[in-house]
């Protein structure tokens, strides 16, 4: 045993000496390839948009130039302002923030109120109400796309925004349970001191439930911004009159019977997607934190 004893910082000090990879060198090995496919993966998601901004500051020789330039020479930073010339950007940008802020108030008006009597109010035929509900998400909605159309239709809807933004008003199925979800994890306990103190529903409503489900509904209003701005379908079937385009249709513009310029077509969607990035960087701070912390701070 004590031969054992003996022996073994021998061969600790034998195996130290020989020669092979340590344990810092195999994690500093690991986190080099971490980053390595991290970089790779970021390039793929990235080429696209480089490749966007590049060709809105070429010349239309240079977007067809074989091979490829990857760098404009020279740059042509005037087709920002010819997508404006061009066609009505400007208007197309202001008819969609229009739509935007009338669907983002009617989807928090509907979503919040159907959400809280979801999570929060008991009345006979809640569940089985939530689950017809629930049910409304598997039907898809190329399906209901024709009745929408002929419903709309014959309210002489066809050619305004009405049916881009009244729908809004109903709630969306998705984020009235995304929303219900968010609602369910606050702590019933401060209803029940709510209504201790007198407090009706509906001020439980507006003072406790809508400042703690804070996240959830600045999801809503991301949600619906980005289903809005990038809506190409539906504008299309219902508008007529290219004064009410969105961006989204306005950019096909580009696309129309003389040949496509490239450039101008990369320089507008290059426009376009400057406010959703604009709108995510501004609510992800609020997309990050708890119920229970909100709850707690309160």
């Amino acid at each position: 045993m004590s031969s054992l004893l003996n022996s073994t910082p021998l061969e600790e000090k034998r195996s130290i000496g020989q020669p092979g990879l340590g344990v810092h060198q195999i994690q500093r090995i690991e986190k080099i390839l971490s980053y390595a496919t991290l970089i790779a993966v970021a390039a793929v998601f990235v080429l696209p948009l480089y490749w966007m901004l590049a060709t809105a500051l070429k010349t239309p020789e240079q977007t067809f130039a074989l091979p490829p330039e990857w760098i404009p020479n020279p740059i042509q930073v005037q087709n920002f302002a010819e997508v404006f010339r061009e066609v009505p950007f400007g208007r197309f940008i202001i008819n969609t923030f229009i739509l935007v802020a009338l669907n983002v108030v009617g989807e928090l008006f509907a979503v919040t109120l159907v959400a809280y009597g979801f999570a929060r109010l008991r009345f006979p035929g809640r569940s089985f109400l939530f689950l017809v509900m629930l049910a409304t998400l598997m039907i898809p909605y190329h399906v209901t796309l024709v009745p929408r159309f002929i419903l709309f239709s014959k309210l002489g809807w066809i050619n305004t925004y009405l049916p881009l933004f009244v729908p809004a008003f109903c709630g969306s199925s998705f984020l009235i349970f995304l929303v219900r979800q968010y609602m369910m994890s606050i702590p019933f306990d401060l209803d029940e001191a709510a209504y201790i103190d007198g407090a009706t529903w509906f001020d439980v409503f507006w003072r406790i439930i809508l400042p703690l489900s804070r996240p959830a509904l600045v999801l809503v209003v991301v949600f619906t911004f980005v289903g809005v701005w990038n809506d190409f379908l539906q504008p299309l079937i219902y508008l007529n009159d290219p004064q009410l385009f969105t961006v989204s249709l306005g950019l096909s513009f580009f696309q129309g019977a003389r040949e496509t310029n490239w450039n101008l077509l990369m320089a507008g969607s290059l426009l376009a997607t400057i406010p959703p990035l604009i709108l995510f960087f501004i609510a992800q701070r609020q997309l990050i934190g708890g119920i229970s912390i909100e709850g707690l701070k309160g």
